[in-house]
């Protein structure tokens, strides 16, 4: 699957292709990638209809595609390979210039699976029912008016605070490098079971970035409708909060699998694509 919306993607895409067919191995693809890369090859509507004939999909862009790609196969036990066509890319395992390496290792089995878990919100927006789920981050914040927004949080039915900020990122622990580290939350490593709760910009300097299991149940609740307050899940809009809305946030019952190479480690890709420098063993 590629993203028809990336230049180099048509030719990284028909380079995968001619390197799994001299394997002897089948390729299948979607209509937007057949389409832009002009392969020949069986053609399946949808990435859950992949899922459903393939033993691995993998997903040519950022982080972006992968995560729809993500959302869209969330359940299926096929994993998903992310090759980088991006910018920094902490979803994405392999670089698109190191292709040819990489599938060499995954022929050869050197290769691990992690499954990585998604959050979903549920709850009325604006009257009508929503359900949104996220492998990165559910965030809650205002609209086009650079107004604060007030929310009521509350963990397992017990409250936290009321927060007057500009929104609020629940994260996943895959998101933890994405919108909640910009906006001062924890690194967390992929595979703990925690959420991290972070705001944006409060107006109380003490707030600051919680880190809760991820069995916990997180309410949500706007105080006021003005200014509007925006409800989205993985950047993708999800609804508007009226006066009284609560969204709860859990863990969602699916989980995606995602392929690293044997050799990959989150610790070193925080250093490389984070750029620290200084001593470390």
């Amino acid at each position: 699957m590629g993203n028809p919306e990336k230049a180099a993607c048509a030719e990284i895409v028909r380079l995968a292709a001619r390197l799994i067919a001299r394997t002897g191995r089948k390729i299948f693809c979607d209509p937007a990638t057949a389409k832009i890369a002009n392969l020949k090859c069986p053609v399946f509507p949808d990435a859950p209809a992949l899922a459903s004939k393939t033993d691995l999909i993998i997903v040519f862009g950022g982080d972006g595609t992968m995560l729809h790609a993500a959302r869209d196969i969330a359940g299926f036990r096929t994993p998903i390979l992310g090759v980088n066509i991006g910018a920094l890319g902490f979803l994405t395992a392999v670089s698109s210039d190191k292709l040819a390496d990489a599938l060499k290792l995954i022929w050869r089995g050197e290769f691990k699976f992690e499954s990585r878990a998604l959050i979903e919100a549920t709850g009325k927006c604006h009257g009508k029912n929503v359900i949104a789920p996220a492998l990165n981050d559910i965030v809650i914040s205002r609209g086009a008016v650079s107004r604060l927004i007030s929310l009521d949080v509350s963990v397992n039915g017990e409250p936290i605070t009321r927060y007057r900020c500009d929104g609020l990122i629940v994260s996943s622990p895959t998101g933890s490098t994405a919108y909640s580290l910009a906006a001062g939350g924890a690194i967390v490593l992929p595979t703990a079971d925690v959420f991290t709760l972070t705001p944006i910009c409060p107006h109380a300097l003490s707030n600051r970035s919680i880190i809760l299991p991820l069995s916990a149940t997180l309410q949500v609740k706007a105080v006021a409708a003005a200014p509007a307050t925006i409800l989205s899940a993985d950047g993708e809009f999800a609804g508007e909060l009226d006066a009284g809305d609560e969204i709860t946030i859990r863990r969602s019952r699916r989980s995606v699998r995602i392929l690293q190479l044997a050799n990959s480690s989150f610790l070193e890709a925080l250093r490389r694509k984070l750029h620290w420098r200084g001593t470390y063993l």
